[in-house]
C-alpha cells in the first residue's frame, strides 16, 4: 500500500506549533515515502470553527513550506475535505452501525451516566466500565458505539511498539449525538476510511482515542490504518507546552521574525534528528535521513533560546546581506509604520550587513536602525544614565568640532577622527565614545559607531550632538523613554 499521511487541525484557533510539529513529520514521512500528504480541515465543531483560523492554518504550513497533495484548497479524488460538508455520511454509518448491532441508541440521562461512573470509581474500575449497552431498547437519543468485551485491542505503534487496550477501559462512546452531528471519533475514523489514509500520524495525547477509532474502523468492514504517536511538547520546566512557557501559535513566530527555514530545521528535532552531530540541516537533507520508526518516544523539549539561537545562525550563515535586507524590510516598515523611501532603503542597504551579525530575529531590526529614520530620536533612560557622565558633555563638544571637518564623510574618516579625538582627550573608547552612540541613536545598543554616523549623514549627527549637548546642560529628560 502506498503511503497516504494527513494532517486534520480544528479551525478553532490558530496554528499551534504542536499541530505544526505533527504536520511536519507528516509531510517528511510522505515526502521521504514517496507517498501523498493531505490536508483535511478537522471542521464538526461548527459553532467555534472560523474561517480566520482555517486561513491561519493554511498560511502557517504554506510558510513552513509543507505544501500539500490533496485536500483544502487543492482537491482530489475523495470529495471534500472539510468535515462539516460530510455530515450526511457520518450519519449513514452510523445508522448502518446500529442495523447491523455494532451500535446502539441510547436515551439515558446525563444523572444516570454519572451514577454509573462514579458507581465504578467506586469500586476501582476505569469510569466508562459500567456505560455499556442498556437492557432497555431507545428509540431516540445519542447513538454510542459497543465496545466488543471479547478480546483486547492490540496494535503495533511505530513509534511507541505494541499497545494493549483491554476493553474494559474503553467504554461503549457516543459516535452520533442527540442533534445529529458526528462526534470526533466517527468523523475522523470515517474520513481515515474513506480518503484510505495508510498511516495516522498524530500526538500522544490521542493514544486512548486510538482503540476506539481501530475498532470503528473494523466495524466498517475496513483495515486500521498504521499508528504513529508522536511525543509530547514539554516546556524547559518538564511541564507540558503551555502559554505559560511563551508564544505557543505559530504565526507569533512569524509575527516576530523567524525565519521559515529555521523553524522548520527546529520543529523537525523536536522528537527526530538526523544523526548525532548535525543540527542545522537543509529541507533535503530531511526528507532524505527521515524515518517515522526513528521517531523518539521521550517528551520533546521546546526551548524558546535554543530557537532564538538557530534562527540567529541562519540569519547570519544562510542569508546573502541582499535576502536579510528584503527580509527584514517589512518588519521594519511594519515598525516605523510606514514604508521607506528610496534614499531611506539606500541608507538601510549600507548597514544591513552590520545589523545582520547583531539580530537573532528579524523584529529586532527595527530598534538596531530606527535612528537612522527619525528626526527626533527618544533617548533609552538607562542607556543615558550609564554613560551621560561627568565630562560627557566634553566629548560631545569636541566630537562635534572634529566630525563638522571630516572629509570625505565615510566610516574611515570618521573613525581617524574619532580615534584622534580619544587620543587627545586621553579617554578610552567606552568613556569617548558612547556617550556619542547614545547621543546619535539613542542607545547604547546600535550597529558599529563608525558607520551609523556614516549613514546617518553629517547634518543630522551634529544636529544630534547637539541637541545631547543642550540637554545636558539643562538637565532635561523629556525625551526619555
Amino acid at each position: 500500500m502506498s503511503v497516504r499521511v494527513r494532517i486534520a487541525p480544528s479551525p478553532t484557533g490558530y496554528l499551534h506549533v504542536g499541530n505544526a510539529r505533527a504536520a511536519l513529520f507528516n509531510w517528511l514521512f510522505a515526502r521521504h515515502e514517496g507517498g501523498t500528504f493531505i490536508l483535511r480541515i478537522d471542521d464538526t465543531d461548527v459553532a467555534r470553527s472560523d474561517p480566520e483560523f482555517e486561513r491561519d492554518i493554511l498560511d502557517g504550513l504554506r510558510w513552513l513550506g509543507l505544501d500539500w497533495d490533496e485536500g483544502v484548497g487543492v482537491g482530489g479524488p475523495h470529495g471534500s475535505y472539510r468535515q462539516s460538508d460530510r455530515f450526511d455520511r457520518y450519519r449513514q454509518v452510523a445508522e448502518d452501525l446500529v442495523a447491523t448491532g455494532r451500535a446502539y441508541l441510547d436515551d439515558r440521562s446525563p444523572e444516570e451516566l454519572d451514577e454509573l461512573r462514579r458507581r465504578a470509581q467506586k469500586e476501582g474500575k476505569h469510569p466508562g466500565f459500567y456505560i455499556r449497552r442498556p437492557d432497555r431498547e431507545a428509540t431516540s437519543g445519542v447513538i454510542r458505539f459497543s465496545v466488543p468485551q471479547d478480546a483486547p485491542v492490540t496494535f503495533d505503534d511505530v513509534v511507541r511498539g505494541e499497545m494493549t487496550f483491554s476493553p474494559e477501559v474503553v467504554d461503549d462512546f457516543v459516535i452520533l449525538r442527540s442533534d445529529g452531528t458526528p462526534t470526533y471519533h466517527l468523523a475522523s475514523t470515517v474520513d481515515d476510511v474513506d480518503y484510505e489514509i495508510s498511516h495516522v500520524v498524530r500526538g500522544e495525547d490521542l493514544l486512548s482515542s486510538t482503540p476506539k477509532h481501530i475498532l470503528l474502523a473494523r466495524a466498517m468492514g475496513a483495515v486500521p490504518a498504521t499508528y504513529a504517536h508522536l511525543p509530547l511538547l514539554f516546556g524547559p520546566d518538564g511541564k507540558k507546552l503551555s502559554k505559560r512557557h511563551g508564544d505557543t501559535a505559530l504565526r507569533s513566530y512569524r509575527e516576530a521574525g523567524y525565519l521559515p527555514e529555521a523553524m522548520f530545521n527546529y520543529l523537525a528535532l523536536l522528537g527526530w534528528s538526523l544523526d548525532a552531530e548535525t543540527t542545522i540541516f537543509s529541507r533535503q537533507a530531511a526528507v532524505e535521513a527521515f524515518e517515522l520508526s526513528s521517531v523518539s518516544k521521550n517528551p520533546a523539549i521546546f526551548d524558546r533560546d535554543k530557537l532564538d539561537w538557530m534562527n540567529g545562525e541562519y540569519i547570519r550563515t544562510r542569508l546573502t546581506t541582499d535576502e536579510f535586507a528584503a527580509r527584514a524590510r517589512p518588519f521594519l516598515e511594519r515598525g516605523l509604520t510606514r514604508g521607506l523611501t528610496a534614499d531611506e532603503w539606500a541608507r538601510f542597504c549600507e548597514v544591513a550587513a552590520l545589523v545582520q551579525e547583531r539580530v537573532k530575529v528579524l523584529s529586532e531590526v527595527v530598534d538596531q536602525v530606527r535612528f537612522l529614520f527619525e528626526d527626533e530620536i527618544g533617548y533609552d533612560e538607562r542607556s543615558w544614565s550609564k554613560v551621560m557622565k561627568p565630562g560627557a558633555e566634553q566629548v560631545l563638544e569636541e566630537a562635534a568640532r572634529r566630525l563638522e571637518a571630516v572629509d570625505p564623510w565615510d566610516s574611515e574618516s570618521i573613525e581617524a577622527a574619532l580615534r584622534a579625538m580619544l587620543a587627545d582627550l586621553e579617554v578610552g573608547a567606552r568613556k569617548g565614545l558612547q556617550p556619542i552612540r547614545v547621543a546619535v541613536t539613542g542607545s547604547s545598543v546600535s550597529p558599529p559607531l563608525f558607520e551609523s554616523l556614516a549613514a546617518l549623514g553629517r547634518d543630522r549627527t551634529l544636529a544630534r550632538l547637539q541637541e545631547a549637548r543642550r540637554r545636558l546642560a539643562s538637565g532635561s529628560d523629556d525625551t526619555l523613554r
